[in-house]
């Protein structure tokens, strides 16, 4: 409601302006009645009359309507018309408070120094006004003094809170920002997972059924048997890939009230993996399985994916692979190799499948090295801590 509020007042600064100054409009009509019944025989200066002693007002109070915009040229016409007035020998009038308002616009708006200036030119005046009406008491001049001053600190102060204010709302609105730019990162981070996690499903899903495919299209009349178990294969692995997608995907998705996912594969899955890789594989595994984090699990499932899905692309006709998990360290060794075509397989282009292990490895402080075999084929070795509480 508050910036509601502020945003109309920066929309409508001259009818602000001309609100405030109404209350010492007022005052000046109200007093235009016993000035006009003085007359100019008991009047102690220069007598205006009530058409004079209303211009005089008017051009006094009318330059308050531009103090938000010129406070420094506002103050200065205000106070050479004062000044003209002491000249002329015109008495005081309630429009004379308008240097005042003016002073307080210039504490408000301007520099300190300025600021400054304007008290001491007001307080000029007040010695003036002293020297020239007899009728003036030592006692008025401290009065308008600490009115004056008054005036001054109180513009000040506001100057001083407006500033905070300000300072408040662009730090909230560059906070404001920062969070928003932390959604969009938070964001293109998912999506980037969601891309890494697409491509293991695809990839690796995709490239097992083609593989199936091909065998059984070459078995289908010499060994019927081998076909069909072919066929099932890829319908096997076609339903796992169609789940795992369904499963990503449905992150993207707005409704929360939608139907559950299936879980994150892990290590409990890794014979399942082995057994639908489209390509004969031995897993071993050495020294007691330790309880990795479901994050942990996720990742090495990945790698050997991963692994396995090159294999199955570069590693040539009549390829096979090995997947070794090592527990007995104190960090869990992972190693995938097989028997294809290692330094020989041309890369394919635009593959992601390397960057992500060691995405994956990197986010739990372990590492993935890649190559070939000196002796032929490929390798990829992990290295992935295990925790200390859970490993014991």
């Amino acid at each position: 409601m508050f910036g509601k509020v502020r945003a109309w007042s920066r929309r409508h600064g001259r009818l602000l302006d001309a609100l405030r100054v109404a209350p010492l409009a007022l005052v000046c009509a109200w007093y235009s009645v016993p000035y006009a019944a003085i007359g100019a025989s008991v009047s102690h200066g220069t007598y205006l009359g009530p058409v004079g002693y209303t211009l005089l007002s008017v051009t006094l109070l009318l330059p308050l309507l531009w103090r938000s915009d010129r406070p420094k040229t506002v103050f200065a016409v205000i106070a050479v018309l004062c000044f003209g007035q002491w000249l002329a020998d015109v008495e005081l009038m309630p429009a004379d408070f308008a240097v005042l308002v003016a002073l307080y616009a210039l504490s408000v708006r301007e520099r300190f120094g300025w600021a400054l200036a304007g008290a001491l030119v007001a307080e000029l005046g007040v010695v003036l006004a002293l020297s020239r009406w007899e009728n003036l008491s030592l006692s008025t001049f401290f009065s308008f003094s600490i009115f004056g001053g008054t005036v001054f600190l109180a513009g000040l102060y506001s100057r001083t809170r407006r500033r905070y204010v300000e300072g408040l709302e662009e730090r909230a609105e560059r906070a404001e920002r920062e969070r928003d730019q932390r959604a969009k990162m938070a964001a293109a981070a998912e999506r980037t997972r969601i891309a890494r996690e697409l491509h293991d499903v695809v990839a690796h899903n995709v490239s097992v059924i083609v593989v199936q495919a091909d065998g059984a299209a070459y078995a289908l009349d010499s060994d019927p048997e081998l076909a069909r178990r072919a066929v099932r294969t890829i319908s096997k692995t076609g339903r796992d890939a169609l789940a795992e997608m369904r499963r990503l995907v449905g992150v993207l998705r707005q409704d929360e009230s939608g139907p559950d996912y299936l879980p994150q594969p892990g290590l409990a899955q890794l014979d399942d993996l082995v057994r639908g890789a489209g390509l004969p594989v031995e897993l071993r595994v050495s020294g007691a399985p330790a309880e990795l984090p479901e994050g942990e699990q996720l990742t090495v499932y990945r790698i050997v994916q991963e692994a396995l899905t090159n294999a199955l692309k570069h590693g040539g006709p009549g390829v096979s692979a090995v997947v070794e998990l090592d527990y007995t360290g104190p960090e869990l060794l992972l190693r995938v190799t097989d028997n294809g075509r290692g330094a020989a397989a041309r890369p394919a282009p635009g593959g992601h499948g390397l960057v992500g292990m060691r995405e994956r490895a990197g986010m739990y402080g372990g590492a993935v090295t890649t190559g070939p075999r000196a002796g032929g084929g490929y390798e990829v070795a992990a290295r992935l801590p295990v925790p200390a509480v859970r490993a014991a």
